[in-house]
């Protein structure tokens, strides 16, 4: 299904209220209601109750979303039905582990509803080829950090080196079929700096955005995932370069002292339409 921009995907559990009416006024691109990690097993109804009343309420500034428990699990059917009589943008499927698993959501998805896939498991990553090109109503891959370093006994580390291979691996698969990209989280919430230097290295990765679990955490997701003033003037001076007449049938021209490219050109205009929809 066609991308779209998403930033930020604010996760905030569905059984907690005064979170979800603060989330009604944030700026972030998708908000997203929590069944799984944020909410204990005794809470399961209680939370997909209160996420469905949120939703039919409305008043989210951008897309809203549900993740629900994983098929396989005690309330992961439950979810789904529950959430196929509501409109709603995303519904996130934790722990997708193999192709076979988008197309049973797609079984029990509304349509129009896109599906987000989250790669946390060894499983997953051998699999990413398959799962990025299942199709239907998959929009998006989000890589689950957390789960993922657990499960490969990954040591601890500020830049993620342990994990990079699986960074570029799941870019790659979103990004051959056309699929949103979106980074794990980010845990320590007093620490601005490896925010900012996290969702960097997220963007020098190839991804769209990153999943975030706090408003505070918003404005470094936007400023990093959005194109700067220097980029949108770079590819306005390659865009109107091309469209001089001396451009007319070259495939590489000269701009600002560098060598562009009809590629270039495309990637110009890419950005300046992310722009355009950044604001």
């Amino acid at each position: 299904m066609k991308a779209s921009l998403v930033r930020s995907v604010l996760f905030l559990p569905a059984s907690n209220p005064r979170a979800i009416e603060k989330a009604r006024g944030l700026d972030c691109d998708l908000a997203v209601l929590d069944l799984e990690d944020a909410v204990a097993p005794e809470m399961k109804a209680e939370a997909r109750a209160a996420a469905i009343d949120a939703v039919r309420a409305g008043g989210f500034r951008g897309q809203i979303g549900v993740r629900v428990n994983a098929l396989g699990t005690a309330w992961g059917e439950a979810d789904l039905a529950a959430l196929t009589g509501v409109t709603l943008d995303w519904i996130v499927a934790p722990k997708v582990e193999e192709a076979g698993t988008v197309d049973a959501y797609e079984a029990r998805m509304a349509e129009g509803v896109r599906l987000c896939a989250m790669i946390e498991t060894p499983r997953a990553l051998l699999d990413l080829p398959r799962i990025g090109a299942a199709g239907g109503p998959l929009g998006a891959l989000m890589l689950g950090v957390n789960d993922l370093a657990k499960a490969l006994g990954t040591g601890q580390s500020q830049d993620r080196e342990p994990l990079k291979p699986c960074l570029a691996a799941t870019v790659a698969a979103a990004k051959a079929h056309g699929l949103l990209a979106i980074d794990g989280v980010f845990n320590r919430l007093d620490d601005a700096g490896g925010l900012a230097a996290e969702c960097a290295q997220g963007r020098l990765f190839g991804f769209d955005g990153k999943s975030l679990i706090h408003p505070s955490q918003i404005e470094a997701a936007h400023s990093a995932f959005s194109p700067t003033p220097a980029e949108v003037a770079e590819a306005r001076a390659v865009v109107a370069a091309f469209a001089t007449p001396e451009a007319e049938g070259k495939g590489a021209i000269r701009v600002n002292g560098a060598m562009a490219e009809r590629l270039h050109l495309v990637q110009a205009q890419a950005l300046l339409d992310r722009a355009a929809a950044c604001g």
